[in-house]
């Protein structure tokens, strides 16, 4: 069975989806997490940001695994050091590059072949995996959003403010949104769920009750 989760950034998104795989005993695919593990694999080759050739071939050539809660770049565990402001930013090279996304989109439904995945991002359910029999699209306002995110940098001892955040997500947001391929949008057949207010933990057991009902 495969499970997407899509949405904005800021929406608990990876979390929670990390959650819900753990109480449902499916494989996590945390897809945002390879684009910026190709981002960060350029930015260590010194790449040429306006040469989209040279990043697909570091993608091509990089082998990106996901392990449990963790993500390895050539098998060095880069799970912190792909989420910093930098990366973050440096990230959109590899999600606009048409071959950098053919790439990953490859190896990411590679990875769930003959496994219940539960798959995390921004175009698993419109151009990953059409076929999936749990499609989510998981929202929240934009202020909810970026207070998270400012949040989670904080506590990962980044020096950033939440106005710098907010305007980071807002540039995102458009970026997602006016991506051409693989960009932000809702599948017609997604059932789309509101955070604001939830806790994190009422988020997962609306989930996983979604999901459960599908299994039967």
């Amino acid at each position: 069975m495969i499970v997407t989760i899509d949405g904005p950034a800021g929406s608990g998104k990876s979390s929670a989806a990390r959650q819900l795989a753990r109480r449902l005993g499916f494989q996590f695919l945390d897809t945002g997490a390879m684009y910026r593990a190709v981002a960060l694999a350029g930015q260590r080759e010194d790449v040429d940001w306006d040469a989209p050739d040279q990043l697909a071939q570091i993608a091509q050539k990089s082998q990106i695994e996901l392990s449990q809660d963790r993500i390895l770049l050539d098998g060095q565990d880069v799970t912190q050091e792909i989420r910093t402001v930098e990366i973050t930013q440096l990230t959109k090279y590899a999600a606009d590059n048409t071959q950098v996304r053919k790439i990953l989109v490859e190896a990411q439904r590679k990875f769930a072949e003959g496994q219940d995945v539960v798959a995390e991002g921004r175009d698993q359910a419109t151009v990953v995996f059409p076929q999936a029999q749990c499609k989510i699209f998981l929202t929240a306002d934009e202020k909810v959003r970026a207070q998270r995110r400012f949040l989670d940098l904080v506590s990962r001892g980044e020096r950033v403010t939440l106005d710098s955040v907010l305007d980071n997500q807002r540039i995102r947001d458009q970026q997602d949104e006016e991506r051409r391929i693989g960009g932000l949008r809702k599948a017609d057949d997604s059932i789309e769920i509101h955070t604001n207010g939830m806790t994190p933990a009422q988020v997962v057991e609306r989930l996983e009750a979604l999901v459960r009902e599908r299994m039967h």
